[in-house]
């Protein structure tokens, strides 16, 4: 099957043919009709990529930190082939997606094959021909929603659990900063709660698209005096809740969120921006400052996530999966629309140009960019790198074992791969990992003839 992947040490991108992955208990197999991208997070990862070491260490002090705690437990050595090998991994790009359930793993008795599902969560629902996905990271799609609709899930319901987070009532005033994909998204959901929304961006014509699905009023930093706006906007109230969509390291979203804020109102961080508080407006105005994680309840539990277990609803009323459906539900009553969202979509083999729409190469606007499948099309468990004939007449030599590797993580990238391939009477002949995208790195570094 055809993947998209992002190589960590040079940022190079390429769509692979990979090893299809099996389905597995507590989980199902889906194959992709349309997968979203994420302009935020995969840019993000992909110029993190592009940097050199010292950039990136720069860039992730955690990383290098966890470097550092594995060389006191392991020594440079061995802590230089496990990075070298992690560095020289494919990385799988996406987590949005929609398409068919395919086969079902044990334990799922709620979704059966043949029906249409959304997907989330990074490392499951990749641009890819087909998935593996844990129960609690799908949804059912709803009675007329498309797959290019659905393949909206994760960003909608990181706008839905962004939105709970201000805690805001019927009838106040919401002002957005950042009305790109999420803000534009966030902007629809909250009209359809009830609040008076106020928009605001640096592009004007973003402004405009958001006047245009609903909110009640806007303005673009760079044509009008923004508090001022709000004021008139707030009848000199200042607004409940600022909901900050915004992708930036500065700081500037948070100060002027504080600005435009009333007494004792929400700010909540949706998007990745600065987070120096300043103390004067915040203390005067005894401002709340929340962060907002992701989809919700559930996300970075792999209890959740990977194992299935749910949270009551009595306790936990919207986890990521509830957030999910509901964000679904709403784009099937038409309270948001997503087709004046979509910039372009792409097939699969032409990701490239998406992500030179994305990186601005094109020079060109964009909001949403899509990928599209073929989800009829059954995809192998095994590639074959060498013709066969080639593979059939590569008799072994007298004395040559011919092995198999099951398992290609960095350990064995690291250290047993190197160590085999270095043997003159030893031929490393097949490579099987549990998804697939290591064993084809493993398989191509190391001269396998086959991934699976």
């Amino acid at each position: 099957m055809k993947a998209l992947l992002t190589n960590f040490k040079t940022g190079d991108m390429s769509v692979t043919e990979v090893p299809a992955p099996v389905v597995k208990a507590g989980g199902v197999l889906v194959h992709n009709a349309a997968s979203l991208i994420s302009a935020g997070t995969e840019k993000a990862v992909i110029e993190l990529a592009k940097m050199n070491s010292l950039q990136k260490a720069r860039a992730r002090p955690d990383l290098v930190r966890k470097v550092l705690r594995k060389v006191v437990q392991e020594g440079i050595i061995g802590t230089a082939r496990n990075v070298r090998a992690r560095m020289n991994t494919p990385i799988p790009l996406g987590y949005s997606c929609a398409g068919i359930a395919k086969e079902i793993g044990a334990g799922v008795t709620d979704i059966h094959p043949g029906q249409r599902v959304a997907c989330a969560g990074m490392g499951y629902a990749n641009h890819a021909e087909a998935v593996f996905v844990p129960r609690n990271l799908l949804v059912p799609i709803p009675e007329g929603v498309g797959f290019q609709d659905a393949a909206f899930v994760t960003v909608g319901a990181i706008a839905m659990h962004g939105i709970r987070q201000a805690g805001a009532n019927l009838g106040e005033a919401v002002a957005i900063i950042g009305l790109g994909l999420v803000g534009q998204i966030t902007a629809q959901i909250c009209t359809a709660a009830g609040y008076r929304v106020f928009g605001i961006d640096l592009d004007p014509e973003k402004v405009r698209l958001a006047m245009d699905l609903g909110a009640e009023g806007g303005v673009a930093m760079d044509e009008g005096d923004v508090a001022s706006a709000v004021n008139g906007f707030t009848r000199g109230r200042g607004v409940d809740a600022v909901l900050i969509t915004a992708g930036t390291k500065s700081n500037d979203p948070i100060e002027l969120a504080a600005e435009i804020a009333r007494d004792r109102a929400i700010i909540v961080a949706v998007g990745d921006i600065g987070l120096g508080v300043p103390r004067r407006p915040f203390y005067a105005k005894e401002l709340e400052l929340r962060l907002s994680r992701s989809y919700g309840p559930g996300r970075y539990d792999a209890l959740y996530e990977e194992r299935g277990h749910d949270y009551p609803v009595g306790y936990v009323r919207w986890t990521e999966n509830r957030n999910m459906e509901a964000f679904l539900d709403l784009v099937a009553a038409g309270r948001v629309r997503l087709e004046p969202l979509i910039t372009r979509s792409y097939p699969i083999e032409e990701a490239a140009k998406a992500y030179e729409l994305l990186s601005g190469k094109q020079n060109k606007p964009f909001i949403g960019i899509l990928l599209s499948y073929d989800h009829t099309q059954d995809h192998a468990k095994t590639v074959s790198l060498k013709p066969a004939a080639e593979a059939r007449s590569t008799a072994k030599p007298e004395g040559q074992l011919g092995i198999g590797v099951i398992g290609a993580g960095a350990f064995a990238q690291g250290v047993l791969l190197p160590k085999l391939k270095s043997l003159k009477d030893v031929d490393i002949r097949s490579v099987a990992s549990e998804r697939g995208l290591s064993a084809r790195a493993a398989a191509d570094k190391y001269g396998a003839a086959e991934c699976t």
